[in-house]
């Protein structure tokens, strides 16, 4: 199992970056939010999806997540230089927590699910899966919480009760009015 921190430390391709990390306990949503700007790479990220290449990481791009506390998944935001949402990645994990240094992480269980702004959704990775049950990396209890919540998250999206479309939107106004989108490095 992966563990995944939210401030990218290790991301080679980032030269230069802000990052926040902010606490929310509203009614709507409650956890952590995290917000990392792009400001200088090596190279942009590219991703396709169905012949199509899109532009995930770019000078000036936003990836926002929602840690949403009690659950077994985290959301990316990924907004480009204009702010327009790329995509929402969705990660599947078996648990979440901070470091000593207040950074959040998650155990990634290797499934994603990803929404395109065109609601396009793709299911990815469950071959990871398969390959890290096999290798003794995932129990098999821990791959059906996996595939349980993979599950839940696809009837929820496709039901059109995903509240993290909308959230992600007013959160990043919202925040990055409130931070001021400190913490550059």
């Amino acid at each position: 199992m992966k563990r995944k921190f939210s401030d990218r430390a290790n991301w080679r391709r980032i030269l230069r970056k802000s990052y926040t990390c902010l606490s929310m306990d509203g009614d709507e949503f409650r956890g952590l939010v995290t917000m990392y700007r792009i400001h200088e790479l090596r190279e942009p990220l590219w991703k396709e999806y169905n012949g199509r290449r899109m532009c995930l990481a770019d000078r000036g791009y936003l990836w926002m997540q929602h840690f949403p506390r009690g659950e077994h998944f985290v959301v990316t935001t990924m907004f480009d230089d204009k702010n327009r949402v790329v995509q929402w990645y969705i990660d599947i994990c078996k648990t979440q927590g901070l470091t000593d240094q207040q950074v959040p992480w998650f155990d990634d269980l290797y499934l994603d699910v990803v929404v395109l702004p065109s609601g396009e959704v793709f299911l990815l990775d469950e071959d990871e899966l398969e390959d890290a049950v096999r290798q003794g990396i995932v129990t098999g209890k821990d791959a059906a919480l996996a595939r349980k919540t993979a599950g839940r998250l696809l009837s929820t999206i496709r039901n059109g009760r995903f509240r993290y479309f909308t959230l992600s939107l007013k959160h990043r106004k919202a925040l990055v009015t409130q931070s001021g989108e400190v913490s550059e490095t």
